[in-house]
């Protein structure tokens, strides 16, 4: 199954996955119809296959379809038909951001900043415990632009932009008091709902090994190899730590990751030093997806 996965990918394979995926939403949403369920999701779907072009935008993946083929899976296992609207339109968002970030044209980037900040400012608003991702994407903008002062300005111009709509039409609805469950700076604690969690240990130790092995063999690596690698690293800490702090038992926070996971899984994968290590690290992959997707119908834990 790696080495049919390992081929590489063309112009009708995204296609294919998105089609996949529509299939996935439409099955977990069929027995559970309403109106917000089919808002929330129609954006992740969109969101989700958003993230299938972010694959060629960070050109990590070799083109393969095994990125692609890990990313369905992890949607797959993790999805259950009734995203909270807010998560919905981070992974929305997020997708974007991303797309516009990792484009090749300076000239182009630099006229995303303002939309970015939009982008950033409407996550917060949807959902505030995703405000990791507002220093990832300043963070970005101060390390890659060569004229700071004014790329941050047109970042926190866009930010403003949001925030003054925001509460201008809270004001003119009436809106005068402000909810403190939405501020998500203070009561910060790990989740005690990391029972389920456990069936994804070797993920989490394959991560480990992969981002090791990055680093042992960095000074192999090319400079745009490293920059685009250190770029996903970042991306993944700033979801990490709104997984951390914020996730509870709500275990589809974990889509969040998704798209980074599939990416760094897959280039582990390719380096393996054994074509069996290769098929072996696969099938454990999807072996404790499966698992951890059916803690969510069957109440077992080891």
């Amino acid at each position: 199954m790696f080495r049919l996965l390992s081929k590489e990918s063309n112009i009708f394979s995204i296609p294919v996955y998105i089609g996949i995926l529509l299939l996935i939403v439409i099955g977990f949403n069929f027995l559970d119809f309403n109106t917000l369920d089919l808002l929330s999701a129609v954006i992740t779907f969109a969101g989700v296959a958003l993230g299938y072009f972010c694959f060629n935008a960070i050109a990590l993946n070799y083109q393969t379809h095994l990125p692609l083929f890990l990313y369905t899976t992890i949607v797959f296992a993790l999805y259950t038909g009734d995203l909270d609207i807010g998560l919905a339109v981070t992974l929305f968002t997020n997708s974007i951001i991303l797309l516009m970030l990792t484009n090749v044209d300076m000239g182009m980037r630099k006229n995303y900043y303002i939309l970015a900040g939009t982008l950033v400012a409407l996550n917060f608003i949807f959902l505030p415990t995703t405000w990791p991702m507002a220093i990832f994407v300043i963070l970005h903008v101060i390390a890659t632009s060569d004229r700071i002062g004014l790329h941050v300005f047109r970042l926190f111009f866009g930010f403003f932009l949001v925030a003054l709509s925001y509460f201008g039409l809270a004001y003119y609805m009436g809106m005068n008091s402000w909810n403190t469950d939405y501020w998500p700076f203070e009561k910060f604690h790990i989740s005690e709902y990391l029972e389920n969690m456990v069936w994804l240990i070797p993920i989490v130790l394959m991560l480990i090994h992969a981002v090791m092995d990055h680093f042992k063999h960095y000074n192999r690596k090319s400079p745009t190899s490293k920059f685009k690698y250190t770029f996903l690293l970042v991306f993944t800490v700033a979801q990490l730590i709104t997984i951390v702090l914020y996730m509870g038992n709500t275990y589809e926070y974990l889509l969040l990751l998704a798209l980074p996971v599939s990416i760094i899984i897959s280039r582990m994968l390719k380096f393996l030093p054994k074509y069996w290590l290769k098929e072996a690290g696969l099938w454990l992959f999807i072996f404790c997806l499966v698992l951890f997707k059916l803690t969510s119908y069957f109440n077992f834990t080891i």
